[in-house]
């Protein structure tokens, strides 16, 4: 879901955009006004940009459709193909703002391998990085966490009496069964460090035996998870929008191992200078936003089968943002 892939296609995917320029794949927004009638962005032209995964898409979406109710003339670049293209054509400065996560920018824009567990410190490293080596600005983060995260149907929940990590640890040996994904067992800040973090060490008599481990298509990570087979704990990303749909219930990290991925909205230096009240009108934004928030607007489009313009015009209007024009 957070297409955190290394990005070993970079290169292919900068040619693409050097040679063709960076297109859209997923429309346009919808039309809309600020309650109040002003226009703090009249004259400001913005492109915005995103990956293409759901949830980037909505949240791009969202800014696209509020920037505009604000004055701005918007270009909507939202869905943008293939991992790298979004990032790559704002350092080109070939578009001006977009949501990112302060663990991509951590793990894999700069390669850090330090783990920082406190949002903030985190945001704030991630922040210095990018402006003095990109001029980009990371404006403060949400309260969207779409980290990695473990999950429970409600019955196994229940059965087992879990909610925290340190409770499935604590479970008797047969009981501590995993979906994973490739990816996610191999990673550095992964499966086999979790279980490190949490005292029961992979493939050991009294930790987590090989054979208590199932690896499979993370899409199909959440249905065996609701379904309780093969595993009691599925990994899942925290504001997936199949967690609600499936009533899935998260293990809280009660040691802090996972890195946060909280959604910032991010910004060309250049662009903000000129336009300072994007920092004052996003912000707006962010603070209305969190897990559960994301979660429902994930399941509207990857469940309900709804358009991202129409969810993220809809949740601007609800949360009192913007009105019809």
């Amino acid at each position: 879901m957070r297409a955190l892939a290394v990005l070993t296609m970079a290169a292919a995917v900068v040619l693409g955009i050097a040679g063709c320029g960076l297109v859209s794949s997923s429309g346009t927004f919808r039309s809309a006004a600020l309650p109040d009638g002003e226009k703090p962005l009249d004259g400001a032209a913005i492109t915005v940009t995103s990956k293409a995964f759901t949830e980037q898409v909505i949240l791009g979406k969202i800014a696209a459709t509020y920037l505009a109710a604000a004055g701005a003339k918007v270009t909507d670049m939202t869905g943008a193909p293939g991992a790298a293209s979004s990032r790559q054509a704002q350092l080109n400065g070939e578009t001006d703002l977009q949501w990112e996560y302060t663990g991509t920018g951590w793990v894999v824009y700069h390669e850090e391998s330090e783990s920082i567990s406190d949002p903030e410190e985190l945001w704030q490293r991630v922040h210095d990085i990018e402006l003095a080596e990109n001029q980009l600005v990371w404006l403060p983060p949400s309260d969207i966490n779409n980290t990695y995260a473990f999950a429970a149907s409600p019955a196994t929940a229940e059965r087992l009496g879990t909610k925290t990590l340190s409770d499935v640890a604590a479970l008797p040996l047969n009981e501590r069964t995993f979906c994973v994904d490739d990816e996610f067992f191999s990673r550095s800040d992964g499966f086999l460090p979790m279980l490190e973090a949490y005292d029961i060490p992979f493939n050991t008599p009294d930790g987590v035996p090989q054979g208590n481990v199932t690896r499979m298509d993370s899409g199909v990570i959440y249905t065996s998870t609701a379904n309780g087979s093969p595993c009691n704990f599925g990994m899942v990303f925290a504001t997936d929008g199949r967690i609600p749909n499936l009533n899935l219930q998260i293990m809280e990290d009660d040691r802090g191992f996972f890195l946060p991925y909280n959604g910032s909205v991010v910004v060309r230096e250049e662009v903000l200078d000129r336009y300072p009240e994007i920092r004052e009108l996003m912000g707006t934004v962010s603070s209305k936003l969190n897990d559960d928030v994301v979660r429902d607007l994930n399941r509207r489009v990857d469940i309900d089968g709804e358009d991202p313009a129409d969810v993220a015009y809809d949740w601007l209007i609800s949360a009192g943002l913007v009105v019809p024009a």
